[in-house]
């Protein structure tokens, strides 16, 4: 028979069959079986036992329960859900075992604890249905009261997680080894795998017009969104499930649109190094050279606007002449960088107000900024029919509300409420009454302990309290000879002896009375405005926006004046026209002395649509290469760009293939990952992307590499429905003569300047083409032995006789979409990739292929060597 609050343990556990539970025990929370087994191994507490009567001994593990937002997160990051229980009636009134019950239940994509989330960062909890070629996404940040839903190609899907880094992942059941796949390229997010039934259409259709409280969801779009609608309301059971309060915590919903933002994929994302580096720094990240925001909320949502910029003309440009306003008057915008500075991140109050973890302190906060916004709206009305004025009228203080808070909260409250110094005197006569009492107790006690000095003759004897024993007289060892008979002993310590009276017991009476019921109105008065904060949700979200917004235009604005940015001229044209570009990131980094070295660049997809890029590692080619990415970039966001002037055609997608990785544990080599990138490239770009190509084909033998980038660049020159603007950085000299024969393919070189043996790099991109990589010189200058360096010297002439190719580029067959440049071993080569169909193929029947041909290859060479011989 188990103990009965082992029984009521069980009780509980069962209705949270797999979660964590964290169980409430008076001063600590308490975990038992499996989930004591599984928090001393993620959390490294102490695996002890308990005893369960005459079941025997269980597995306990525990921790302080102040200490509670610390374990939450560490569960949480760890993928783990936890169930929070708690005591609901005080132990002392408890008839029996205490009543508890599950008060939360927190995930990596619900969690409130601020030692998880990211002041500058969006913490997403997002949902996903597929349908044949679409999918349904849903994705929400109860913590700043955001929620989305909307349909999308399945082809975007990737690049639209890996803009949000979403911390939870819902999914279908049966969908859950797909989600696994995609999650690898978005490692910090947890998988939250559920039954079809929680996405069917009927309950997510009742679920949401339930949440919404509307009739039907037409007015949202969604009637016709059958994915978008089965994955919200899918979301929303999920935080149901585990947040009392989720109507309030998301009361509204907005559809995206696919075909507005600039997709960038994760592989982009992280080549770029847009908000990561690989090496861990943050100031090497673009997010970090641009941020100049003085606001929580703004800095989330710079992060968002980085991540996904727009493609539609209008609103870029709306963007720009915003920036554009406040970068012709620096006045204002220092003006409103300190108003801003002194804002709170109302978004994270709410959602606090809205799951009763708010303090008084936050609606000081609400009423602070509030203040500020006639201060805003003045400096803003400098400005009056520029885009501002949207703005501006947004930011209105709601004066009542204000108000309201100035009248019931102190300035400078306590962090908590109930301790009766959070209300403001002569709000309340009930609760001044009451303070009145509580004065008069300590001025009582005060008077009654020198009172008692003085009878007792005991010049040390003092008047203090615990919650155990209450008020007390406390009197020393050396003096208990004096002791009045009228004291009775309390409690006994090494050096001294604890003693009441019965006035003492009155006054303690009048004064834990007095403090229960202060206590009780005033968490009373702290409830009332709490909800009536509440109710003007909506209107102090709408304000919360409009500063995040203000707070990135003043930003910008900044960022341009500091680092001499000028507004880029964007169309709906074909060209990609930079002169005198700066790298964003990288002129931070380089010292003073060096200096940024400044570069053109003109691509068009009509004329000029490939540059070929030959130099030396070292030179600047994968710089210039990612200068120009983040250029546009910077631009469709709606930013001033680093560069002397620019004009850019709107991009609808950017591609990067930079570097060489394996994944070893996937079974992917460097080779096929830099092929399978390359494939997703032919497969999806358009004549709007920009494609940026590093050194495609290193990863194997020579002319194989060489192979395939000539093929790979004939490809996007003479298929028009992925003939993008491209750069296409080099080793592979020969590709030169592709500018020959090609008529929008043109070469470009990174200059290098010569003194006998050595090389200096000048960071310069000219016309025209290079026969050299000076690669014996990089191998110098990064400090091989001069005994190596002199044999490579004396290795290279024979090698590089040796290996010039003897043949004639063969021209393109007009039936054949691969092309060799050398002369075909055999045509069963030719047919075996003909009758390939590629959009069936997954990497490990890809690289099965690949060994297939190969054996078909060497098949014929060795034939051929049989025959001569």
């Amino acid at each position: 028979m188990s103990t009965p609050m082992l029984k009521q343990y069980s009780e509980i556990k069962s209705q949270y069959p797999d979660v964590v539970l964290f169980y409430r025990m008076g001063d600590f929370y308490e975990l038992f079986y499996d989930d004591a087994k599984t928090a001393s191994d993620v959390l490294g507490l102490t695996l002890t036992k308990r005893n369960n009567g005459a079941n025997g001994d269980v597995p306990l593990a525990g921790f302080p329960h102040h200490q509670l937002e610390n374990y939450l997160s560490k569960m949480t990051r760890a993928g783990y859900r936890v169930a929070v229980c708690d005591q609901l009636e005080d132990p002392k009134q408890a008839k029996g075992i205490v009543k508890r019950g599950v008060t939360e239940v927190v995930s990596a994509g619900t969690t409130f604890s601020g030692s998880q989330l990211d002041d500058q960062k969006n913490n997403y909890l997002a949902a996903v249905t597929w349908q044949e070629e679409t999918c349904g996404l849903a994705y929400a940040d109860i913590t700043a009261q955001e929620f989305f839903t909307g349909i999308l190609p399945q082809s975007e899907l990737v690049a639209r997680l890996a803009a949000l880094e979403p911390a939870e992942l819902i999914v279908e059941l049966e969908n859950e080894e797909l989600a696994k796949e995609l999650l690898e390229l978005i490692p910090s997010c947890s998988l939250t795998p559920l039954p079809k039934w929680q996405f069917a259409a009927d309950g997510a259709d009742r679920t949401l017009r339930t949440h919404l409280n509307v009739a039907n969801l037409k007015g949202y779009g969604l009637s016709d969104m059958l994915p978008a609608m089965q994955s919200a309301g899918a979301l929303l059971n999920y935080l149901r499930s585990q947040q009392k309060d989720a109507q309030a915590l998301l009361p509204d919903l907005r559809v995206f649109t696919t075909g507005r933002e600039l997709i960038l994929d994760s592989s982009t994302r992280r080549n770029l190094e847009l908000v990561e580096s690989p090496s861990g720094r943050r100031d090497a990240t673009l997010l970090f050279a641009m941020d100049r925001t003085r606001t929580a909320a703004g800095g989330r949502l710079l992060r968002r606007w980085l991540l996904a910029p727009l493609t539609d003309l209008t609103d870029i440009n709306l963007r720009l002449s915003t920036v554009e306003t406040l970068v012709s008057d620096p006045q204002t915008v220092g003006i409103l960088t300190e108003q801003l500075r002194e804002t709170s991140d109302l978004q994270r109050v709410l959602s606090r107000l809205t799951t009763r973890r708010a303090s008084p302190r936050d609606a000081v906060a609400i009423r602070s900024t509030l203040e500020k916004l006639p201060l805003i709206q003045k400096t803003l009305a400098k400005h009056t029919g520029s885009p501002l004025d949207r703005l501006s009228v947004e930011l209105t203080e709601l004066k009542e509300i204000s108000g309201l808070i100035a009248s019931i909260i102190v300035d400078d409250p306590p962090a908590i409420i109930g301790e009766g110094r959070a209300i403001r005197a002569g709000y309340s006569e009930e609760l001044d009454d009451l303070r009145t009492i509580g004065t008069r107790a300590r001025t009582w006690m005060q008077e009654h302990q020198n009172h008692e000095r003085g009878r007792t003759g005991i010049p040390s004897l003092k008047i203090g309290y615990n919650r155990v024993f209450g008020y007390y007289i406390e009197i020393t060892n050396a003096h208990k000879d004096r002791v009045p008979a009228d004291y009775i002993r309390k409690q006994t310590l090494t050096g001294s002896e604890r003693y009441v009276t019965p006035d003492l017991k009155v006054w303690e009476e009048k004064i834990l009375h007095a403090e229960e019921k202060l206590e009780r109105l005033e968490e009373e008065i702290w409830e009332s405005l709490r909800t009536e904060l509440l109710s003007r949700g909506p209107e102090l979200t709408k304000i919360a926006r409009a500063i995040a917004e203000l707070d990135i235009f003043v930003s910008l604005a900044t960022l341009a004046r500091e680092q001499r940015y000028v507004r880029p001229i964007v169309n709906d044209g074909t060209k990609l026209a930079v002169k005198q570009g700066r790298h964003p990131v990288v002129e931070r980094l380089v010292s003073q002395a060096t200096g940024f070295i400044a570069n053109d660049l003109e691509l068009d997809t009509a004329t000029n649509q490939i540059m070929i890029l030959t130099g030396p590692n070292m030179s600047g080619k994968s710089t210039y290469l990612r200068q120009a990415a983040l250029i546009v970039l910077m631009a469709q966001m709606g930013s001033f760009v680093p560069a002397d002037f620019a004009e850019i055609g709107i991009v609808d997608r950017i591609f990067t293939r930079i570097g060489a990785g394996d994944n070893l544990a996937g079974g992917e080599s460097t080779f096929l990952v830099e092929m399978s990138e390359v494939a997703n490239i032919l497969r999806s770009a358009t004549p709007r992307s920009l494609m940026i190509l590093d050194e495609v084909g290193r990863g194997t033998s020579t002319y194989d590499g060489l192979s395939l980038a000539w093929a790979i660049t004939e490809y996007l020159h003479d298929h028009s429905e992925v003939a993008g603007k491209t750069l296409f950085a080099t080793h592979y000299h020969e590709l030169n003569k592709m500018a020959t024969l090609f008529p929008r393919i043109f070469n470009a070189r990174v200059d290098v300047e010569e003194w006998g043996d050595r090389i200096v790099f000048l960071h310069r991109i000219s016309s025209g083409e290079t026969d050299r990589s000076y690669g014996i010189e990089v191998a110098r200058l990064a400090g091989l032995p001069q005994s190596v360096v002199a044999r490579a010297r004396e290795l290279l002439p024979g090698w590089e006789e040796s290996v010039k190719p003897q043949a004639e580029i063969p021209p393109q067959k007009p039936t054949k979409l691969q092309l060799t440049l050398f002369e075909s071993d055999t045509q069963r080569v030719v047919d075996a990739l003909q009758n390939l169909n590629l959009d069936d193929l997954t990497p490990r029947t890809a690289l099965d292929k690949l060994y297939e041909i190969k054996g078909l290859v060497n098949g014929s060479r060795s034939a051929k060597s049989a025959k001569k011989s």
